[in-house]
């Protein structure tokens, strides 16, 4: 068994799926002792569009779960999966509430309490649908992060179905752990988790987000000079709105005539940074009318 923390990486490969999972998902279910044959996943699309479960269930004989909150693409997914009576369709937007989460869609559908794998893709709150079941536990679970937060950043998306934000890598390692899994390999969308007690089969020496992702290419960099200029590096692009770019322009805080050494500022620009933090630092929300109104008021009383 080769060692080396991205070990699981020399395995990517792709049947039906997007950045190699379908080589990394067989290569960590072979090494499991025991398997159930059962996978689950959603959102399931129409069953076949970068799946993660579809090698498993055409090439590996599994019985799954295809689950789908979108009315259309359910229609598409039944009727893909219509004559397959390995595979049972569920038209539900899975939550994080007791009556929409995974415990509650997965109760009476027959999968086994720790089925093999599960893959969550819903482009947002895979995070708050994770840490609401319990009484299910896959063994493997495959799971979307927002790859443009770098691995030391904290940040989950608000719990609302209306937004897509995503989470970064670090928050999902500390849900993650916290529920009894570990992590064993990172792609460019998807980090993949063991359950403790397989953790071991991997050789895994070191399994800390900075080590085991390689591809960050999706990574922003935002650096400020001492003058207050905002400088953008890396990708610098809105990775979900192709054509849309992130300038230096764009970003900057300060206006240029204060953006220079505070220790060079005129009595000009001192008076005018102070002015600038004040109506910054606001924090009611008040419209540009309002913000020229009073700086005149300002001026006139000076």
């Amino acid at each position: 068994m080769n060692k080396g923390s991205k070990r699981l990486l020399q395995y990517k490969k792709n049947v039906y799926s997007q950045a190699g999972e379908d080589g990394i998902i067989e290569k960590i279910l072979y090494e499991l002792p025991v398997k159930d044959n059962w996978c689950v996943e959603f959102g399931a699309w129409d069953g076949q569009h970068l799946s993660n479960t579809r090698n498993l269930i055409e090439n590996d004989n599994y019985n799954s779960i295809q689950i789908e909150a979108n009315n259309d693409k359910y229609k598409d997914l039944v009727n893909f999966y219509g004559q397959n009576n390995n595979v049972t369709t569920v038209n539900s937007l899975v939550g994080w509430e007791p009556k929409n989460n995974l415990d509650c869609i997965l109760k009476d559908t027959g999968v086994p309490v720790s089925f093999d794998f599960l893959s969550i893709d819903i482009d947002g709150n895979d995070y708050h649908v994770l840490s609401a079941f319990s009484e299910f536990s896959p063994k493997v679970i495959c799971i979307e992060f927002n790859p443009t937060f770098p691995v030391i950043a904290r940040f989950v998306q608000k719990a609302d179905v209306s937004i897509n934000q995503g989470c970064s890598i670090l928050s999902l390692v500390e849900l993650a752990e916290k529920k009894g899994y570990k992590l064993v390999a990172l792609l460019r969308f998807n980090a993949f988790f063991v359950k403790e007690e397989f953790f071991y089969l991997f050789d895994i020496e070191d399994n800390s987000p900075e080590c085991l992702w390689e591809d960050m290419s999706y990574l922003t960099y935002v650096s400020v000079g001492f003058d207050g200029t905002i400088f953008v590096s890396g990708k610098k692009t809105l990775s979900w709105h192709p054509g849309v770019r992130i300038s230096d322009g764009g970003m900057q805080v300060l206006p240029s005539f204060i953006r220079a050494f505070p220790d060079n500022y005129s009595t000009i620009q001192q008076m005018w940074f102070s002015i600038f933090v004040f109506f910054s630092n606001i924090k009611v929300k008040v419209t540009f009318g309002k913000i020229k109104g009073r700086l005149k008021a300002l001026f006139k009383s000076n």
